[in-house]
């Protein structure tokens, strides 16, 4: 199928009138107080980009090695899948609980950073323990290319083609590939969202889900939400230009955007495999997230839904806070309930 817009675009929510910025959770809050001035709201730009990809994972304790993952008792396999046509092949990092038998469940993990940071071991020890040791899940955690050196189609087209391997051939590794759920979070949710469509616009690989973690779904960046809380939280509606304008260059917010780039911009959302979304209440993502939902239930299709109260974009990962466990536990309850199906 060709990329381009599966119809006419949305019409712009600039017009629509907002409140006040929805005040933040009281231990979130606290939180934020603590960051330096540069990692709160609009701090990040393009020329940022090359600083926060030497410093993501390694300030943060985000990245495990593979001889951390080993020494916990996983199973850890490289493998390079054959990449689009013309581009190089994509990394792969497989990695199984050990003494595990019989071909596991498969989330396969595409991470975020907004279209510009990031790799494929970020946050992998979490999800490692918690999907991996605690439901007995492999993860198949998937390297893109990155933008702007690499802009669409190319992070989504290796995405999706290291699925297709992963679909392929992973029963060679006791991979049970007619149980692959996509997982992402921010710009790794968006790329989900994209991977699912392609699935079922190309007659792709099965899947039984998509966990889509406060996922970047649309370029346009005009919903109240980005506007009301403009400035405000992790990642605002000037850093959310930075990546969209980075996968995108002049063409982000345009007409000419494919729903393989902002999945908000597909006009059918039907056919899709079972949904868990989640955004903070006090994000830039919420309307165009809940939107999305909305839109899949519309469709006939199936979809969990949370809305964390007072909740800034990726608390759950970063923030000690009792929302953040709440938050943190959702998509292991939704996964064990999809996985028992």
């Amino acid at each position: 199928m060709s990329d381009t817009p599966a119809g006419p675009p949305v019409p712009s929510e600039s017009d629509t009138p907002v409140g006040p910025p929805v005040p933040f959770d009281p231990e979130l809050a606290a939180f934020l107080e603590l960051l330096p001035p540069e990692a709160v709201g609009g701090g990040f730009t393009r020329e940022d980009i090359p600083r926060r990809r030497a410093g993501l994972g390694l300030a943060e304790g985000m990245n495990t090695s593979d001889e951390e993952l080993r020494a916990a008792g996983f199973d850890v396999t490289h493998r390079a899948a054959a990449g689009p046509a013309g581009a190089p092949d994509v990394p792969l990092l497989i990695v199984r609980p050990g003494g595990l038998e019989g071909p596991l469940p498969v989330v396969y993990l595409i991470h975020g950073g907004g279209m510009v940071l990031g790799d494929y071991r970020q946050g992998l020890g979490r999800f490692a323990e918690e999907w991996g040791r605690g439901l007995g899940c492999a993860i198949v955690s998937v390297d893109y290319r990155l933008a702007p050196e690499h802009p669409h189609p190319a992070p989504v087209e290796d995405c999706y083609a290291g699925l297709v391997w992963t679909a392929e051939h992973g029963r060679g590794l006791g991979l049970n590939t007619d149980r692959i759920v996509l997982s992402g979070g921010s710009a790794g949710g968006g790329l989900a969202a994209a991977v699912a469509l392609l699935c079922r616009d190309r007659e792709g690989p099965r899947l039984i889900g998509q966990m889509l973690i406060c996922p970047m779904l649309d370029d346009r960046n005009d919903t109240p939400s980005a506007r009301q809380m403009k400035g405000l939280g992790i990642w605002d509606q000037a850093a959310n230009q930075v990546g969209w304008t980075a996968l995108l260059g002049d063409r982000a917010g345009g007409p000419d955007v494919s729903p393989y780039a902002a999945p908000a911009r597909a006009t059918d959302l039907s056919g899709l495999p079972p949904a868990f979304i989640d955004v903070g209440s006090a994000e830039t993502f919420r309307d165009e997230d809940v939107a999305y939902a909305s839109r899949i239930w519309q469709a006939g299709g199936v979809a969990e839904l949370h809305v964390w109260p007072g909740g800034f974009h990726g608390f759950s990962a970063m923030a000690p806070a009792v929302l953040s466990q709440e938050a943190a536990q959702a998509p292991t309850r939704w996964l064990r309930r999809l996985l028992a199906l």
